[in-house]
Parts: structure tokens; C-alpha cells; sequence
């Protein structure tokens, strides 16, 4: 028996499932997260049976897209804080936003998939889904925990303390990733991850309006750093 058979079937199989998902990703490009296994198929000269031998469904195949992007905008923002000062906590909280805006604009339509509208029909299986989806917002409640740990982030209300049952809610995110910190420093870093989200999505999905800024990075910088502001403390919130 060829001992390298196993192997080299494994690496065909590797090839081909990567080629389905190129293909399938080109078909949210086109048609948006409405995929087709049939046209995904024909697409790439098989019978769509044959497509069923790597994925067992459309939700099999959008789980693997969005376990891909999510992995891929994750890393995008951890080497954009790996590439700044250790020291330079505002730098790296500038890149690690920064990052998350670039990604989105190089892959709108993948943005779209993990960010955008749910897809009618479909559920993502939190047991797959749930490590790489978080990997861009623990990013950020990290650089949370090294500020509140060098005192560039104040542990304290500084001015308002979240009612419950907000608090309770706000505590268990920050024990999901080791932070124990009080809840209006978790509710100031939400504060901060939906500006980066919400100024990224205005922009990917044209909710600006093509006249209204004459510079969209100049607006996502402002909105950043005055939410920055805020979670330092500096900028008063009343």
C-alpha cells in the first residue's frame, strides 16, 4: 500500500475545498450571501452532487466563509497591534481600529457577511463560530486590560456607573476574557468598538451618501479618538 496516498488525498481535498470557497466568495461579491451550491458548481465545470463531497450544505460552505473571514480580519488586527510600540497603547489602539476599516474596504462583501444582515434561513453554530468572532473584539478588551493596568484607563465610573441589568451583562464580557475591571470601563470600551464598527459599516455600505465627506478616513480618525477620549477619561461624557 502507498503510505503517501492518505496524505496526498488529504492535500487534493484541501486544494479543492479551498477552491469552492474562492469561488463561492466571488458569488458574494456578485449576489451577496445568497449562494447557490448550483451555480458555486457550475462555476467550476461539476455537477453539483460533486460539491457535496466537501460540503454537506449552503449553511456548511457560509459557515466555513465566515469562520475564514473572521480569522482573516482577526489577524489583520492582531499584526496591526503586533507592528506598533509595546509603550504606544493610543498608537496600537489607533492600528488595531485602523485595521478593522481597511479590511472592510479591501472585502466589502465579506465585511458584509460577518457584520452586515443576518442571512434569511441560516444560523451560525456558535461552537465554531464563537472563537474566531471574537478574535477582533478581544483584541481590543486586551488593550482595555494593559491600559486599566498602567492607569491610562480609569478603573472607576468616571462619571456614570451602568444601571443593572447592563453591569451584570458587562461583567460577565469583560470574565469572558479575563478582565475584571469595573462595568463602566467595559461600557466606555463598547462605546469605543461600536464607533469602530458603526464608522466602518457607514462607510462599507454607502450609508454617507457619496457627498457628504470629502475624506471618510479623516471622519473614522476623528470618531476614534474622541470615543478613545472617552475611555481615557479625557473627554467629559455628560
Amino acid at each position: 500500500m502507498n503510505k503517501s496516498a492518505p496524505g496526498i488525498r488529504a492535500r487534493v481535498r484541501a486544494e479543492m475545498t479551498d477552491e469552492i470557497k474562492t469561488v463561492a466568495r466571488r458569488h458574494l461579491a456578485a449576489e451577496g450571501a445568497n449562494l447557490s451550491l448550483r451555480a458555486v458548481a457550475r462555476d467550476m465545470g461539476m455537477v453539483s452532487s460533486a460539491l457535496y463531497r466537501y460540503f454537506a450544505g449552503r449553511d456548511e460552505l457560509l459557515t466555513a466563509l465566515i469562520i475564514d473571514a473572521y480569522n482573516s480580519i482577526g489577524q489583520a488586527v492582531e499584526d496591526a497591534d503586533a507592528a506598533t510600540g509595546r509603550e504606544d497603547l493610543r498608537g496600537r489602539w489607533m492600528a488595531v481600529s485602523h485595521a478593522v476599516r481597511d479590511w472592510a474596504l479591501a472585502r466589502p462583501h465579506e465585511y458584509a457577511l460577518i457584520y452586515g444582515s443576518p442571512v434569511p434561513g441560516y444560523a451560525a453554530p456558535a461552537e465554531v463560530t464563537n472563537e474566531p468572532g471574537t478574535r477582533v473584539i478581544g483584541a481590543l478588551l486586551t488593550l482595555v486590560g494593559e491600559g486599566v493596568a498602567t492607569g491610562d484607563v480609569p478603573d472607576r465610573p468616571a462619571p456614570h456607573e451602568p444601571p443593572e441589568p447592563l453591569a451584570t451583562d458587562l461583567r460577565a464580557v469583560g470574565a469572558e476574557v479575563g478582565l475584571a475591571t469595573h462595568p463602566a470601563v467595559l461600557a466606555r470600551a463598547m462605546l469605543l468598538w461600536s464607533t469602530v464598527v458603526g464608522g466602518t459599516s457607514l462607510e462599507v455600505f454607502g450609508q454617507y451618501g457619496p457627498d457628504t465627506l470629502h475624506d471618510p478616513a479623516q471622519a473614522f480618525e476623528q470618531q476614534v479618538r474622541m470615543a478613545l477620549a472617552v475611555l481615557r477619561g479625557t473627554l467629559d461624557q455628560r
